[in-house]
């Protein structure tokens, strides 16, 4: 499979208008887990709000395949560890105009601390490979 970067189209306009995502790290019986998510340039980004050891965030860093769903449509993905600080600092405020109101606004800023802000991950949609032929 190859990475793609960024979700088709007409997902990409179903995640402009939701909060959660559902990731599952691996393949197999690992159950999907709702998750916050924040769109930079249409590329999906999310952190550990708790970074629990068997959580979804230490399984992708473990095994970084997986999938992400979006209504009914499930997409192969990676999640791709981001280690810049420029990246990072738009995740914030990506973070903060979306969850940043009302009871969300809790958590945002706990996800716009440092703890959260070092499990920052990017979700790219993996397509298969054209068979060789």
């Amino acid at each position: 499979m190859r990475a793609t970067k960024h979700f088709p189209d007409e997902l990409l306009a179903q995640l402009k208008k939701s909060k959660v995502i559902r990731v599952r790290a691996g393949s197999g019986t690992h159950r999907f887990i709702g998750i916050w998510f924040v769109l930079v340039n249409d590329r999906v980004f999310a952190r550990s709000w708790s970074v629990k050891p068997r959580g979804w965030y230490r399984r992708f860093l473990l095994k970084p395949y997986g999938a992400v769903q979006v209504g009914k449509a499930e997409i192969p993905a990676r999640g791709v560890p981001i280690r810049s600080r420029r990246l990072r600092d738009e995740v914030d405020r990506a973070y903060m105009e979306k969850y940043g109101a009302g009871w969300e606004l809790k958590y945002a800023r706990d996800l716009i601390g440092e703890k959260s802000r070092t499990t920052t991950i990017e979700f790219v949609a993996l397509r298969p490979s054209k068979a060789a032929g």
